[in-house]
């Protein structure tokens, strides 16, 4: 972690405050520093790995966690990201062909498991990989030792990425990239005074890992659970008094829907999400549950970093919705054409971003299709435009446009539309294949609203009428991926198949 200085002084000043807590089981900061110093020295004493594909310069042991949000994460990341060490954080739910595909690429020093007879430990010892089981070591987590390597650079997190292809991209971040946006994060988050935070996310996506080292950096006290599950994280936001959530939109619909008929969370004094727009219907359901929360988000990608940061503030939303805020401190924003010509304001074009928060690059992976740098700046695809106050609309990513009667639609604009619908929680637009239209726009929506033609209705006040979806479908549950966002892809197939996922609503 680059931030192994403040948690030597956490661990002096407040031994005995809870660093971490899952489903009730807690780590203080004096346990989790005296803990990571052993399985520093471990992973120290490891023979070196000979089947590594790539060069990592500065890099002596390369630890891999597929833990999962284990107690023991925290204790393995601060260990495995001291220098001159690094680590790759694999999602154990991923598919296992890509999880073997990572374990064989990275050849890592030894793997991190929260069991020993999972998929991913049976792949790491087919590779002659290492492998421990967190929670049931068999070195000594208490002999006492030096403190951790606070003041050095270098690579110290490789982390994944869904490409255009199924192949995972693994990027590589360094220390000095990551204290930078913490410095600021600090100031913008108001974060001096450590509010205990609450992200229920998987610790494996960037979202809930760098919500754990900021919470760490301050010397706040981080929440999480094990699995998903709304009912425990409202009940834990609740009995913990917690005063932040980090969370993507979708993991707050469900908070929110699960508390609804509980007493508001009024020891909330901040929300920040990110991943998926936020929409007025979901705002307005926010402000209920949490009636003296700040309500904030941000736009970002892990190969960038914070791009922009937007707050609600007050009883109404006093910017404009469908934007998702202004350059974060040091990030200069700009909209290009093809040939990455500055379009001016209110054009749309391709998000270019100049920022020392960037990522190195890829280990592997470059597709050429999203994250690149050139001569005007980084990006990672997306279109969108920004008006004359510097605030930017995300219109999608560019492989995602549908082409429709010859117009370009943008799924992520009609989507938009459809949730500030009344009754509508969700919705994903997507195209089908259609001998008239070339695609025909499709929406799948959930929530109280069943009838296609108030949808119809609705968007065709605030759409171009090529832009309004031909089909409506309804879902009761969203399947999801681990990073807590719906799986578009599992929707798509359940509409292509007709599957009992999702309901056609007639017309």
């Amino acid at each position: 972690m680059p931030i192994h200085a403040q948690l030597l002084r956490h661990a002096t000043e407040t031994p005995d405050k809870p660093a971490l807590v899952i489903d009730g089981h807690s780590l203080s900061y004096g346990e989790l520093y005296v803990r990571a110093k052993a399985i520093y020295r471990f992973l120290q004493d490891l023979p070196r790995s000979n089947r590594r594909m790539f060069d990592l310069p500065g890099v002596e042991r390369l630890a891999a966690l597929s833990l999962g949000n284990h107690i023991g994460f925290a204790e393995y990341f601060a260990a495995a990201t001291a220098f001159p060490n690094a680590c790759a954080v694999i999602d154990p739910m991923m598919p296992s062909e890509r999880i073997e595909r990572i374990i064989e690429r990275l050849a890592p020093d030894v793997l991190i498991v929260d069991d020993d007879a999972g998929p991913s430990a049976e792949i790491a010892r087919r590779f002659g990989i290492p492998i421990v089981a967190a929670g049931a070591e068999a070195f000594d987590l208490s002999a006492a030792g030096g403190d951790l390597p606070a003041d050095a650079d270098k690579i110290f997190l490789i982390g994944f990425t869904s490409g255009t292809t199924a192949e995972p991209k693994a990027y590589y971040r360094s220390r000095d990239q990551w204290r930078r946006s913490l410095d600021r994060g600090r100031v913008v988050f108001e974060l001096k005074d450590a509010p205990s935070t609450m992200c229920p996310g998987a610790l494996a996506h960037g979202l809930a890992l760098y919500a754990l080292v900021e919470a760490f950096d301050a010397g706040a006290t981080f929440h999480s659970v094990r699995k998903w599950d709304p009912v425990a994280v409202a009940r834990t936001l609740s009995s913990w008094q917690v005063e932040r959530l980090v969370a993507v939109p979708t993991h707050i619909a469900g908070i929110v829907r699960a508390g609804a008929s509980e007493p508001a969370l009024t020891s909330l004094r901040d929300v920040l999400t990110a991943g998926a727009k936020l929409d007025r219907n979901g705002v307005e359901s926010m402000r209920r549950l949490f009636p003296k929360a700040r309500i904030r988000e941000y736009y970002g990608a892990s190969e960038i970093g914070f791009m922009t940061v937007s707050t609600l503030v007050g009883g109404e939303i006093d910017f404009p919705i469908e934007r998702v805020g202004q350059a974060y401190p040091g990030v200069g924003i700009s909209i290009r054409d093809p040939e990455e010509n500055d379009v001016g304001t209110d054009v749309p074009g391709t998000i270019f971003v100049r920022s020392d928060l960037i990522a190195d690059g890829y280990l592997w992976g470059d597709d050429g299709q999203a994250f690149r740098v050139t001569e005007a700046g980084a990006t990672v695809g997306d279109l969108g435009e920004l008006d004359a106050d510097g605030m930017l609309r995300v219109i999608g990513r560019a492989g995602g446009m549908m082409i429709s009667g010859g117009n370009n639609v943008y799924p992520a604009e009609v989507e938009s539309v459809l949730k500030a619908c009344p009754g509508v929680e969700d919705a994903v637009v997507f195209g089908l294949p259609d001998a008239y239209f070339g695609q025909r726009i499709v929406a799948v929506v959930s929530g109280e609203t069943i009838d296609p033609k108030i949808l119809t209705d609705h968007c065709t006040q605030m759409l171009g009428k090529y832009k309004i979806p031909k089909q409506f479908y309804h879902i009761r549950s969203w399947p999801m991926t681990s990073s807590g966002k719906i799986s578009r892809g599992q929707v798509e197939r359940a509409v292509v198949s007709g599957d009992d996922l999702v309901l056609r609503l007639s017309a």
